[in-house]
């Protein structure tokens, strides 16, 4: 019976579109297993008088650092690192200081999945501590949310609104406000305390999620506007895919994605084996010699 060749392009394209949509479903997954159980971690240095540090990240029962940053100064926020939900712990030690030497400030985080946090050195040299923020990645529909760091030495006490909307009042050094919502616009952050007055435009989008750090500056104190997540439910903004230290997402362990490939491609070649078997053979008809 003849098989026209058609119908085998027909199920040569059929498998090849089933083979395409394997090697989708398989990335799909893989992203969505390793995006599984995923948290994140940002670090700050907060705390005017207090000298550059090194910080270390480790995981619960692991003495091999996740994560180094080298002479933090005064200011600096790293972008949100990672990792799988667990316990974490923080530790500070002068920089340069020996990664074994007994650290200056440590703290310990409970990641939860699909959760962020800063943990944040904050205080003066002399009271210095760790403190460990849980930052909110979701906003009232419209809305974005905004809320104040107060790491400013100079100014014990400062009251800072947004577009004429009070976000913290008589908030004191070393402090933390919780998250308010706004309406989103660009609009002047303005910071007041004893003898402060400071003024930055800033933009806040809906659904987006922002921490203001009020910071000594060389003329006064200043506003450093830190994007907390871009869009409402999103993962943190500024998460870094490679990691600071090997923490780079790895590939699905489930087999299931690739099993579902390696099936689409028997098909295919079993479609191609069948297409050719029934190819019409040509009948052998002998010669006559004269």
């Amino acid at each position: 019976m003849k098989f026209p060749r058609i119908i085998g392009r027909i199920v040569t394209l059929a498998m090849a579109a089933l083979l395409l949509a394997g090697v989708t479903a398989a990335a799909s997954a893989s992203a969505a297993v390793s995006a599984a159980g995923t948290g994140w971690i940002r670090l700050a240095h907060l705390s005017p008088n207090t000298p550059a540090v090194d910080v270390y990240l480790y995981s619960f029962g692991d003495s091999t650092a996740q994560l180094v940053l080298h002479h933090v100064g005064y200011g600096t926020v790293s972008p949100y690192e990672p990792v799988s939900a667990g316990i974490y712990s923080v530790a500070m030690r002068a920089a340069g200081a020996s990664p074994t030497s007994a650290p200056v400030l440590s703290a310990s985080v409970d990641v939860a999945a699909g959760n962020a946090y800063t943990v944040a050195g904050l205080g003066p040299e002399s009271g210095l501590r760790l403190q460990v923020l849980h930052d909110d990645l979701t906003t009232p529909s419209g809305k974005a949310l905004v809320r104040v760091i107060q790491a400013s030495l100079r100014q014990h006490v400062v009251t800072v609104s947004y577009g004429g909307q009070v976000l913290a009042s008589n908030l004191a050094f070393g402090s933390v406000s919780s998250y308010q919502a706004v309406s989103p616009a660009t609009a002047a952050v303005h910071v007041a305390g004893n003898g402060a007055d400071a003024s930055s435009s800033v933009t806040l989008a809906a659904g987006s999620v922002h921490t203001l750090v009020v910071l000594d500056g060389t003329n006064g104190v200043t506003i450093d506007n830190l994007l907390d997540a871009a869009g409402s439910g999103q993962a943190p903004a500024g998460a870094a895919a490679t990691g600071f230290g090997g923490t780079a997402p790895r590939g699905s362990s489930s087999p299931l994605p690739w099993v579902a490939v390696l099936m689409a491609g028997a098909l295919l070649a079993t479609a191609a084996g069948l297409r050719l078997r029934r190819k019409p053979r040509l009948a052998y008809v002998p010669r006559h010699h004269a």
